[in-house]
């Protein structure tokens, strides 16, 4: 498999807290890696550094061995990274389809006077970025208006249109954060086929989430962080049966110290 991505001793500080403390991974091409961790852990701070919203302060991010690492997040989103928030990042007052057309401006080929003037090359792209919505919205499988505001959706439906525009962009690489959150167990087993079909297309998958059952069932690979560490990774079962991985989700058992005759 080809690497897409390559994280290599990633860092950031903020003051004298290591947020991400050493982190190294790759992810392949049609392949699902979870980062998990206990809240806190740093996971987040991790994909902030990978798609330029964070500086890292040490440590290096390549995109299909180009190096990203610092670079601005609307030039690493050109280079084929896509991403998903932990709080839906979606426009409340623009319908569906809209939201969905949001995030194909950068394959689009139109400028500034195209849109002013209405010229020839608008018209095609944005029949292009309509037909390309539709297409995504039915790929994650939406089924509900495309003409009304995003904010008159329930939120499944919602996370639902946030993947499609995050597929719309058609990145190499997708960035999926705690996609499972506030969804029904009908929603999460929908979540779950919809992430292998979109390894399936040939994008890298690599999603923080924290339903365990999810990330066993879904994961080919699982790095567990801890303390802004990373501290396991392996394959489910191994990761699954790693001490260190117990130890952090479910706490260390300190043995009672029963004192002596001579303690009393």
């Amino acid at each position: 498999m080809s690497a897409v991505l390559e994280v290599t001793d990633l860092q950031i500080q903020f003051g004298g807290v290591k947020a991400v403390d050493g982190l190294s991974f790759v992810a392949n091409a049609k392949e699902i890696i979870a980062v998990i961790g206990p809240n806190g852990a740093g996971k987040t701070s991790a994909f902030n550094c990978i798609t330029g919203f964070y500086k890292p302060t040490g440590g290096s991010v390549t995109l299909n061995g180009a190096e990203i690492t610092g670079k601005r997040p609307a030039d690493i989103a050109a280079g084929g990274v896509s991403r998903t928030f932990q709080n839906l990042r979606l426009f409340p007052d623009l319908t569906v389809l809209d939201n969905v057309r949001a995030g194909m401006h950068l394959y689009g080929g139109q400028n500034f006077l195209d849109a002013i003037f209405h010229t020839p090359r608008f018209k095609r792209s944005e029949t292009l970025y309509t037909d390309e919505a539709h297409y995504w919205l039915d790929f994650v499988g939406y089924k509900g208006q495309r003409g009304v505001p995003i904010r008159n959706l329930a939120y499944g439906q919602q996370k639902q249109v946030e993947i499609a525009r995050a597929l719309a962009r058609k990145a190499e690489l997708l960035l999926l954060d705690e996609p499972a959150a506030g969804l029904n167990h009908n929603e999460k087993q929908t979540l779950l086929e919809l992430v292998r079909r979109i390894r399936d297309l040939g994008t890298a998958v690599v999603l923080i989430e924290h339903d365990m059952g999810l990330v066993m069932e879904v994961s080919e690979r699982i790095v567990v962080m801890n303390f802004g560490k990373e501290i396991a990774e392996g394959t489910p079962a191994e990761v699954k049966a790693n001490p260190a991985v117990i130890e952090a989700y479910l706490g260390k058992d300190d043995e009672e110290e029963v004192p002596s005759r001579g303690d009393a």
